[in-house]
């Protein structure tokens, strides 16, 4: 066994040579080219920003990096050498490490425990607790080495990545979409802590698809498209239509939201209180919602706040004991399942692309059956399926958000994230809903698509359906929404127009900031009815 660490990275020396460079990177699948002959180089203390389109080829190019592809073609130049990067402990034992967008922690470990089965190399217990502290202060990121990873909020966790990452002193450090689960306070939290980074010679690659973020972080950005290079910009001196058009080629259209009046309540939730089936979950306390016909409320909340709990209330996929705390369109509905409550209107996009959102191994036009047949009688009809109508449905998904696919009998597997929630949204959209929930609608997903979804969005509540929006982009809902709430621990703030709140007050509700002065409330309303 072995105590020993990396020591801490130094800052580079004038004139040293690039830190990461990549010359003619080439990768094929048997449909796709997903990088053709990409140069990256990425220089020592740089954050350099990777942008591109769904699809554009980052993914790939970073597996490569960090050794989970081989390149068709191509060379890697590390401090100025060339090397082979085949696995991602050889790009570790180089000084690589990356921060994946989805956590890899086990719940019931603590946070030495987890850090301790990632590290290449054994630590006795005290040693390593006595690194994590140290590492944790010195950049600014506390955690707790003794505390069980389920009792700590997302941004707690991702901390605890990113320590996990640090211990091993990375010179090149790739962070993939690290903000989507943050609060905006969180957000400046971890950029100072980059920023540090950088200023002691760590070079950063940064894959985001907030524009703002990168203007606001990066020293350099490189662009994909099509798996080419479309070319590099300083993002500091471009306004995010400048960005926008670097990744997609063309100019990015804004959202219209257009005045509007609401009509009748279609969705309702009623004290709503639901213990979660998960020992880690959140259970949902005193929910009181109201969405219109013609308007868009949206619901911000930092992940694993109750989220997951409201949503499978909202599908039918958990029932509420209490038949009327969910109502559609005036009828209760706590106690169908989700056929029937599509049946009555309600369309509904969830967080889980695969597995939920869509069956990986089916086609999409059977994926698209699987939903629509409760609603559309055109694939269904006495009984007996028409394959025909199917086809012909998915294939109107397909061209009208503009899914990247092989066509309507590609798996569904088989498609890029981004272009897989393109075709989940067009395919609830086109069903004719009468009230529509969307979790997560844009998460992962590209600038250009990103517009798209939300237009689609904005154009259901102008044809009068009720839209729900449960979101992590703080931008995305004060664009699209007529209302927005907070769910914190389970429960909701109250609702504010965009025009009389601001994303200070949001972030700070999104951390509970709300909870104290509902209470003090509820006991005053107690009180009064005792």
């Amino acid at each position: 066994m072995t105590d020993s660490f990396p020591p801490t990275t130094s800052a580079a020396t004038p004139g040293s040579a690039p830190r990461l460079a990549l010359r003619g990177i080439s990768k094929r699948y048997p449909s796709v080219v997903a990088n053709d002959a990409v140069d990256l180089t990425v220089q020592p203390g740089e954050i350099h920003a990777l942008m591109g389109e769904n699809g554009a080829g980052k993914s790939t190019l970073m597996k490569i990096v960090y050794g989970v592809t081989r390149p068709d073609a191509g060379t890697i130049h590390w401090q100025g050498e060339p090397v082979t990067i085949d696995s991602p402990a050889k790009a570790r034992a180089l000084g690589i490490g990356m921060v994946f967008q989805h956590f890899s922690l086990f719940e019931t470990l603590t946070v030495a425990e987890n850090i301790a089965l990632a590290l290449d190399h054994r630590a006795a217990p005290s040693t390593l607790d006595a690194r994590i502290n140290e590492v944790s202060e010195r950049y600014g990121l506390p955690v707790d080495p003794k505390r069980l990873v389920h009792s700590m909020s997302v941004g707690e966790r991702q901390r605890v990545e990113i320590v996990r990452c640090l211990l091993q002193a990375p010179q090149l450090l790739i962070m993939d979409e690290p903000t989507s689960v943050l609060t905006p306070q969180a957000v400046q939290t971890l950029f100072g802590t980059l920023r540090r980074l950088a200023s002691e010679g760590v070079s950063i690659l940064y894959i985001s698809h907030k524009l703002d973020e990168i203007r606001q972080l990066c020293d350099t950005a490189t662009v994909l498209r099509g798996g080419r290079l479309a070319g590099t910009a300083t993002p500091r001196l471009e306004d995010d239509a400048g960005l926008a058009r670097l990744m997609i080629g063309s100019e990015l259209s804004p959202c219209q939201l257009p005045p509007k009046q609401p009509g009748e309540i279609m969705l309702e939730l009623t004290n709503l209180n639901l213990p979660s089936s998960d020992p880690f979950g959140t259970h949902l306390q005193r929910v009181d919602l109201r969405v219109r016909r013609g308007e868009i409320v949206g619901i911000a909340g930092v992940s694993g706040n109750g989220q997951k709990e409201l949503m499978a209330a909202l599908s039918g996929e958990c029932l509420s004991p209490d038949v009327g705390a969910v109502r559609i369109g005036g009828q209760p509905v706590g106690r169908l399942g989700p056929a029937a409550r599509r049946r009555l209107g309600l369309g509904f996009v969830p967080e889980e692309r695969l597995g939920r959102g869509a069956v990986p191994a089916m086609s999409l036009s059977d994926n698209a059956l699987l939903t629509g047949a409760a609603t559309a009688p055109a694939m269904l009809r006495h009984g007996l399926v028409s394959r025909r109508a199917a086809r012909d449905f998915a294939t109107g998904v397909i061209a009208a958000f503009n899914v990247k696919c092989g066509g309507e009998s590609s798996i569904a597997s088989s498609l890029s994230g981004g272009n897989l929630q393109k075709f989940i949204v067009g395919r609830e959209v086109r069903l004719d809903p009468q009230v529509m929930v969307a979790a997560q609608p844009t998460w992962g997903v590209d600038v250009g698509a990103s517009q798209m979804i939300r237009q689609a969005l904005i154009e259901l509540r102008n044809r009068d359906v009720a839209v729900l929006v449960v979101s992590e982009e703080l931008d995305e809902l004060f664009a699209i929404c007529d209302r927005l709430v907070v769910i914190a621990q389970g429960r909701l703030s109250p609702s504010r127009t965009p025009a009389q709140t601001s994303v200070e007050e949001i972030g700070s509700w999104m951390s509970g900031g709300f909870i104290a002065a509902a209470d003090a409330k509820q006991e005053v309303r107690d009180a009064a009815a005792a």
